[in-house]
């Protein structure tokens, strides 16, 4: 087989499993993109210009490092399953640009939840300057990995992310609407939130059950006025804890006098039925402050 042809193509893809007798782990949560118009999507969304700096989560068998490489990135990959290096030091093209593989690519065999960005990518990438984070995030992994890069001290100008279509609508999603909950609110109260475009099941080998989308995260120009993160996240947990019940109802566990919680709402200009899911990010922010000043 050609390396000419992409790794992203179906038959390049089937190739490569059947010379390395290699298959989809499902404990690893492995989807392998297909689809290269999909890929150059990813791509297009990160805006990788010539020169970048990525961070990339899960390379696979290359089909998105491949092409991130091609864009002129340089590229700093984070991977666990041990049967890959083999195969991207086979696959990926041996040089880009002129230049050899090991000048533009870099594996670090590890999970990145347990990633030291400084010392991973010490004599490689630059951390003093802007680097981009691209992934085809595994499904059963990608709250706690969002979170731990947007709590991280790396320096990202911005996260684009392939997952479930599910969790992206629950990341781009408005008040009033069943996707809008604690997950919406923590990730918008930290970052903004841009749907580049859905993926289709049939894009991915072997197929999964869902659909999936991409999601671009950047950092917030002016954050909200939370100066505690875990307080204000448990507070709009405990908001959403019975999802039915009313706003009111939800804050006994927070404030256990009656008027306390009725003079709460009044204060926020909000009806006493009001349900959790109609309060805007502001509105979680200010009842978070009243809740802190009726503790102190």
């Amino acid at each position: 087989m050609s390396n000419s042809m992409p790794i992203a193509s179906p038959v390049r893809t089937q190739a490569i499993v059947n010379r390395y007798f290699m298959h989809a782990k499902k404990n690893l949560g492995q989807n392998f993109l297909v689809d290269l118009a999909a890929i150059k999507g990813i791509v297009e969304a990160a805006d990788i210009q010539p020169g970048d700096q990525v961070i990339e989560i899960g390379p696979g068998i290359g089909s998105l490092t491949e092409q991130l490489l091609l864009a002129g990135a340089k590229v700093l990959a984070y991977e666990v399953d041990q049967d890959l290096p083999e195969i991207l030091k086979n696959e990926l093209p041996q040089k880009v640009a002129g230049e050899e593989l090991s000048n533009r690519f870099k594996l670090v065999m590890k999970d990145v939840l347990k990633a030291n960005f400084t010392k991973d990518s010490d004599g490689f990438l630059d951390l003093n300057k802007s680097v981009k984070i691209v992934a085809n995030l595994p499904y059963y992994i990608t709250t706690p990995i969002i979170f731990n890069l947007i709590k991280s001290n790396l320096a990202f100008s911005s996260l684009t992310l392939m997952m479930q279509k599910e969790v992206a609508e629950r990341l781009v999603a408005k008040p009033k609407t069943k996707e809008y909950g604690p997950l919406t609110i923590a990730v918008q109260s930290r970052m903004n939130v841009k749907l580049a475009e859905e993926v289709k099941s049939t894009s991915l080998m072997p197929r999964p059950k869902v659909d999936s989308a991409v999601v671009v995260l950047t950092p917030l120009t002016e954050k909200p006025d939370i100066d505690d993160y875990f307080f204000f996240d448990h507070v709009v947990k405990m908001c959403f804890a019975q999802r039915r019940k009313t706003l009111a109802n939800n804050l006994k566990s927070l404030v256990k006098d009656k008027d306390m919680r009725e003079k709460m709402i009044n204060d926020l200009g909000l009806d006493l039925r009001v349900r959790p899911e109609e309060l805007t990010l502001n509105q979680f922010v200010e009842l978070a402050h009243l809740l802190k000043d009726q503790q102190a």
